[in-house]
């Protein structure tokens, strides 16, 4: 990428982003003849046959890394600046002004015209990349064109490239899960891909942060089921995080926060399209309140479901969590999860190793994990 910065993603003010391949060149053989596919693919090949004892004993799961951060996703935003962005409200670039997509834009919006759209102000709308009156990073929503309840966004331009853009984003995920299903199939395994918590403008009309993200989700449009029915088809779990979070406490300090309600639209996708589920902590939070908020919204996906298939990984653990006061809170928070038959949780707290088990062997389909 240092060599050839074309193969980054951009935005529109020439600012590269390079954690990750640009999704246009997915399929151009630009690795010494071999694409970003089929070098991934190489890879997944190499860690199968290394490992393969190990398959479906010691290593049971394989998380896929889709994007940048390893989730399924334009990068509007540096992974490592993410939660920075959902405290300030940014609202993220777009990422389509590569040499590749700029390229494959001029074609959309030739497309788009040839089509009559009835775009209307078309010079001050249509620009090559993406919407010239989207955004600046920091900008109330309402102050854009673009963005604003009533913005182009909703209007048969906005509509058409937002289509494209996240259509882009789930062809590239659909690449890479099928390669992995062919790959992996018949090690007992679980594969899992990941989606990402943009949250901070979930209550907006347009969803700034998740749109620019490569997710068409608004008020008017459901964005999430097409993922989800992706995964789906390769046998993925799908992974989520934010289980922590409530919408009343992250208001106060954004009030277009909506991480609790976010994060049930997903839930609800999985369960509509029955897929098995990956949930995770989005802080370092140890408190009871978010140990039970991670059950409430456990619940909530696995109540009435007959068979849930469930699993939660706590990560960024640190050296906080194994203070007296912080390992007895979650040792109760594991225990917990394991009465309501979810997990088969293992505990180890020092003085030997202990597996805590639901009632029924047969009644749980997932585990808890902490790293």
């Amino acid at each position: 990428m240092d060599k050839d910065p074309d193969v980054s993603y951009a935005d529109r003010f020439g600012r590269r982003s390079m954690e990750y391949i640009s999704l246009g060149c997915d399929v151009l053989p630009i690795l010494h003849g071999r694409s970003p596919i089929q070098a991934y693919a190489d890879l997944m090949r190499s860690f199968r046959d290394t490992f393969r004892s190990f398959l479906g004993g010691i290593i049971t799961g394989i998380q896929v890394g889709l994007g940048p951060g390893g989730e399924l996703r334009y990068p509007s935003y540096p992974t490592q600046k993410v939660t920075q962005a959902s405290r300030s409200g940014e609202l993220g670039e777009f990422q389509c002004y590569d040499k590749v997509c700029i390229e494959f834009d001029i074609s959309l919006v030739y497309a788009c015209i040839s089509a009559c759209l009835c775009i209307q102000d078309r010079n001050e709308r249509v620009g090559y990349g993406g919407p010239i009156d989207a955004s600046s990073l920091m900008q109330n929503p309402e102050s854009t064109e673009f963005f604003r309840s009533d913005g182009s966004w909703n209007s048969p331009y906005g509509e058409f490239f937002l289509e494209w853009y996240s259509g882009m984003l789930l062809l590239h995920g659909e690449r890479i899960c099928k390669e992995a299903e062919t790959i992996f199939r018949g090690n007992e395994v679980n594969m899992s891909g990941k989606v990402g918590g943009f949250h901070w403008h979930y209550g907006t009309q347009s969803h700034p942060s998740e749109l620019t993200s490569g997710y068409y989700n608004t008020s008017a449009r459901d964005g999430y089921i097409p993922i989800v029915r992706m995964f789906g088809r390769y046998s993925f779990t799908m992974c989520c995080s934010c289980f922590e979070m409530q919408d009343a406490e992250e208001q106060q300090i954004n009030p277009a926060s909506r991480p609790e309600s976010f994060l049930k639209q997903l839930l609800l996708a999985a369960r509509i399209c029955d897929i098995p589920l990956e949930g995770e902590n989005y802080s370092t939070n140890l408190d009871n309140e978010s140990f039970q908020q991670v059950l409430k919204m456990s619940k909530f996906y696995s109540d009435g479901l007959e068979m849930p298939s469930f699993s939660f990984n706590f990560v960024r653990m640190d050296k906080n969590l194994f203070e007296p006061r912080n390992w007895a809170s979650f040792s109760r928070f594991v225990r917990q999860m394991s009465a309501v038959n979810m997990f088969q949780a293992s505990l180890d707290s020092g003085g030997g190793h202990t597996t805590l088990s639901p009632p029924s062997a047969s009644a749980f389909a997932g585990t808890v994990l902490a790293y």
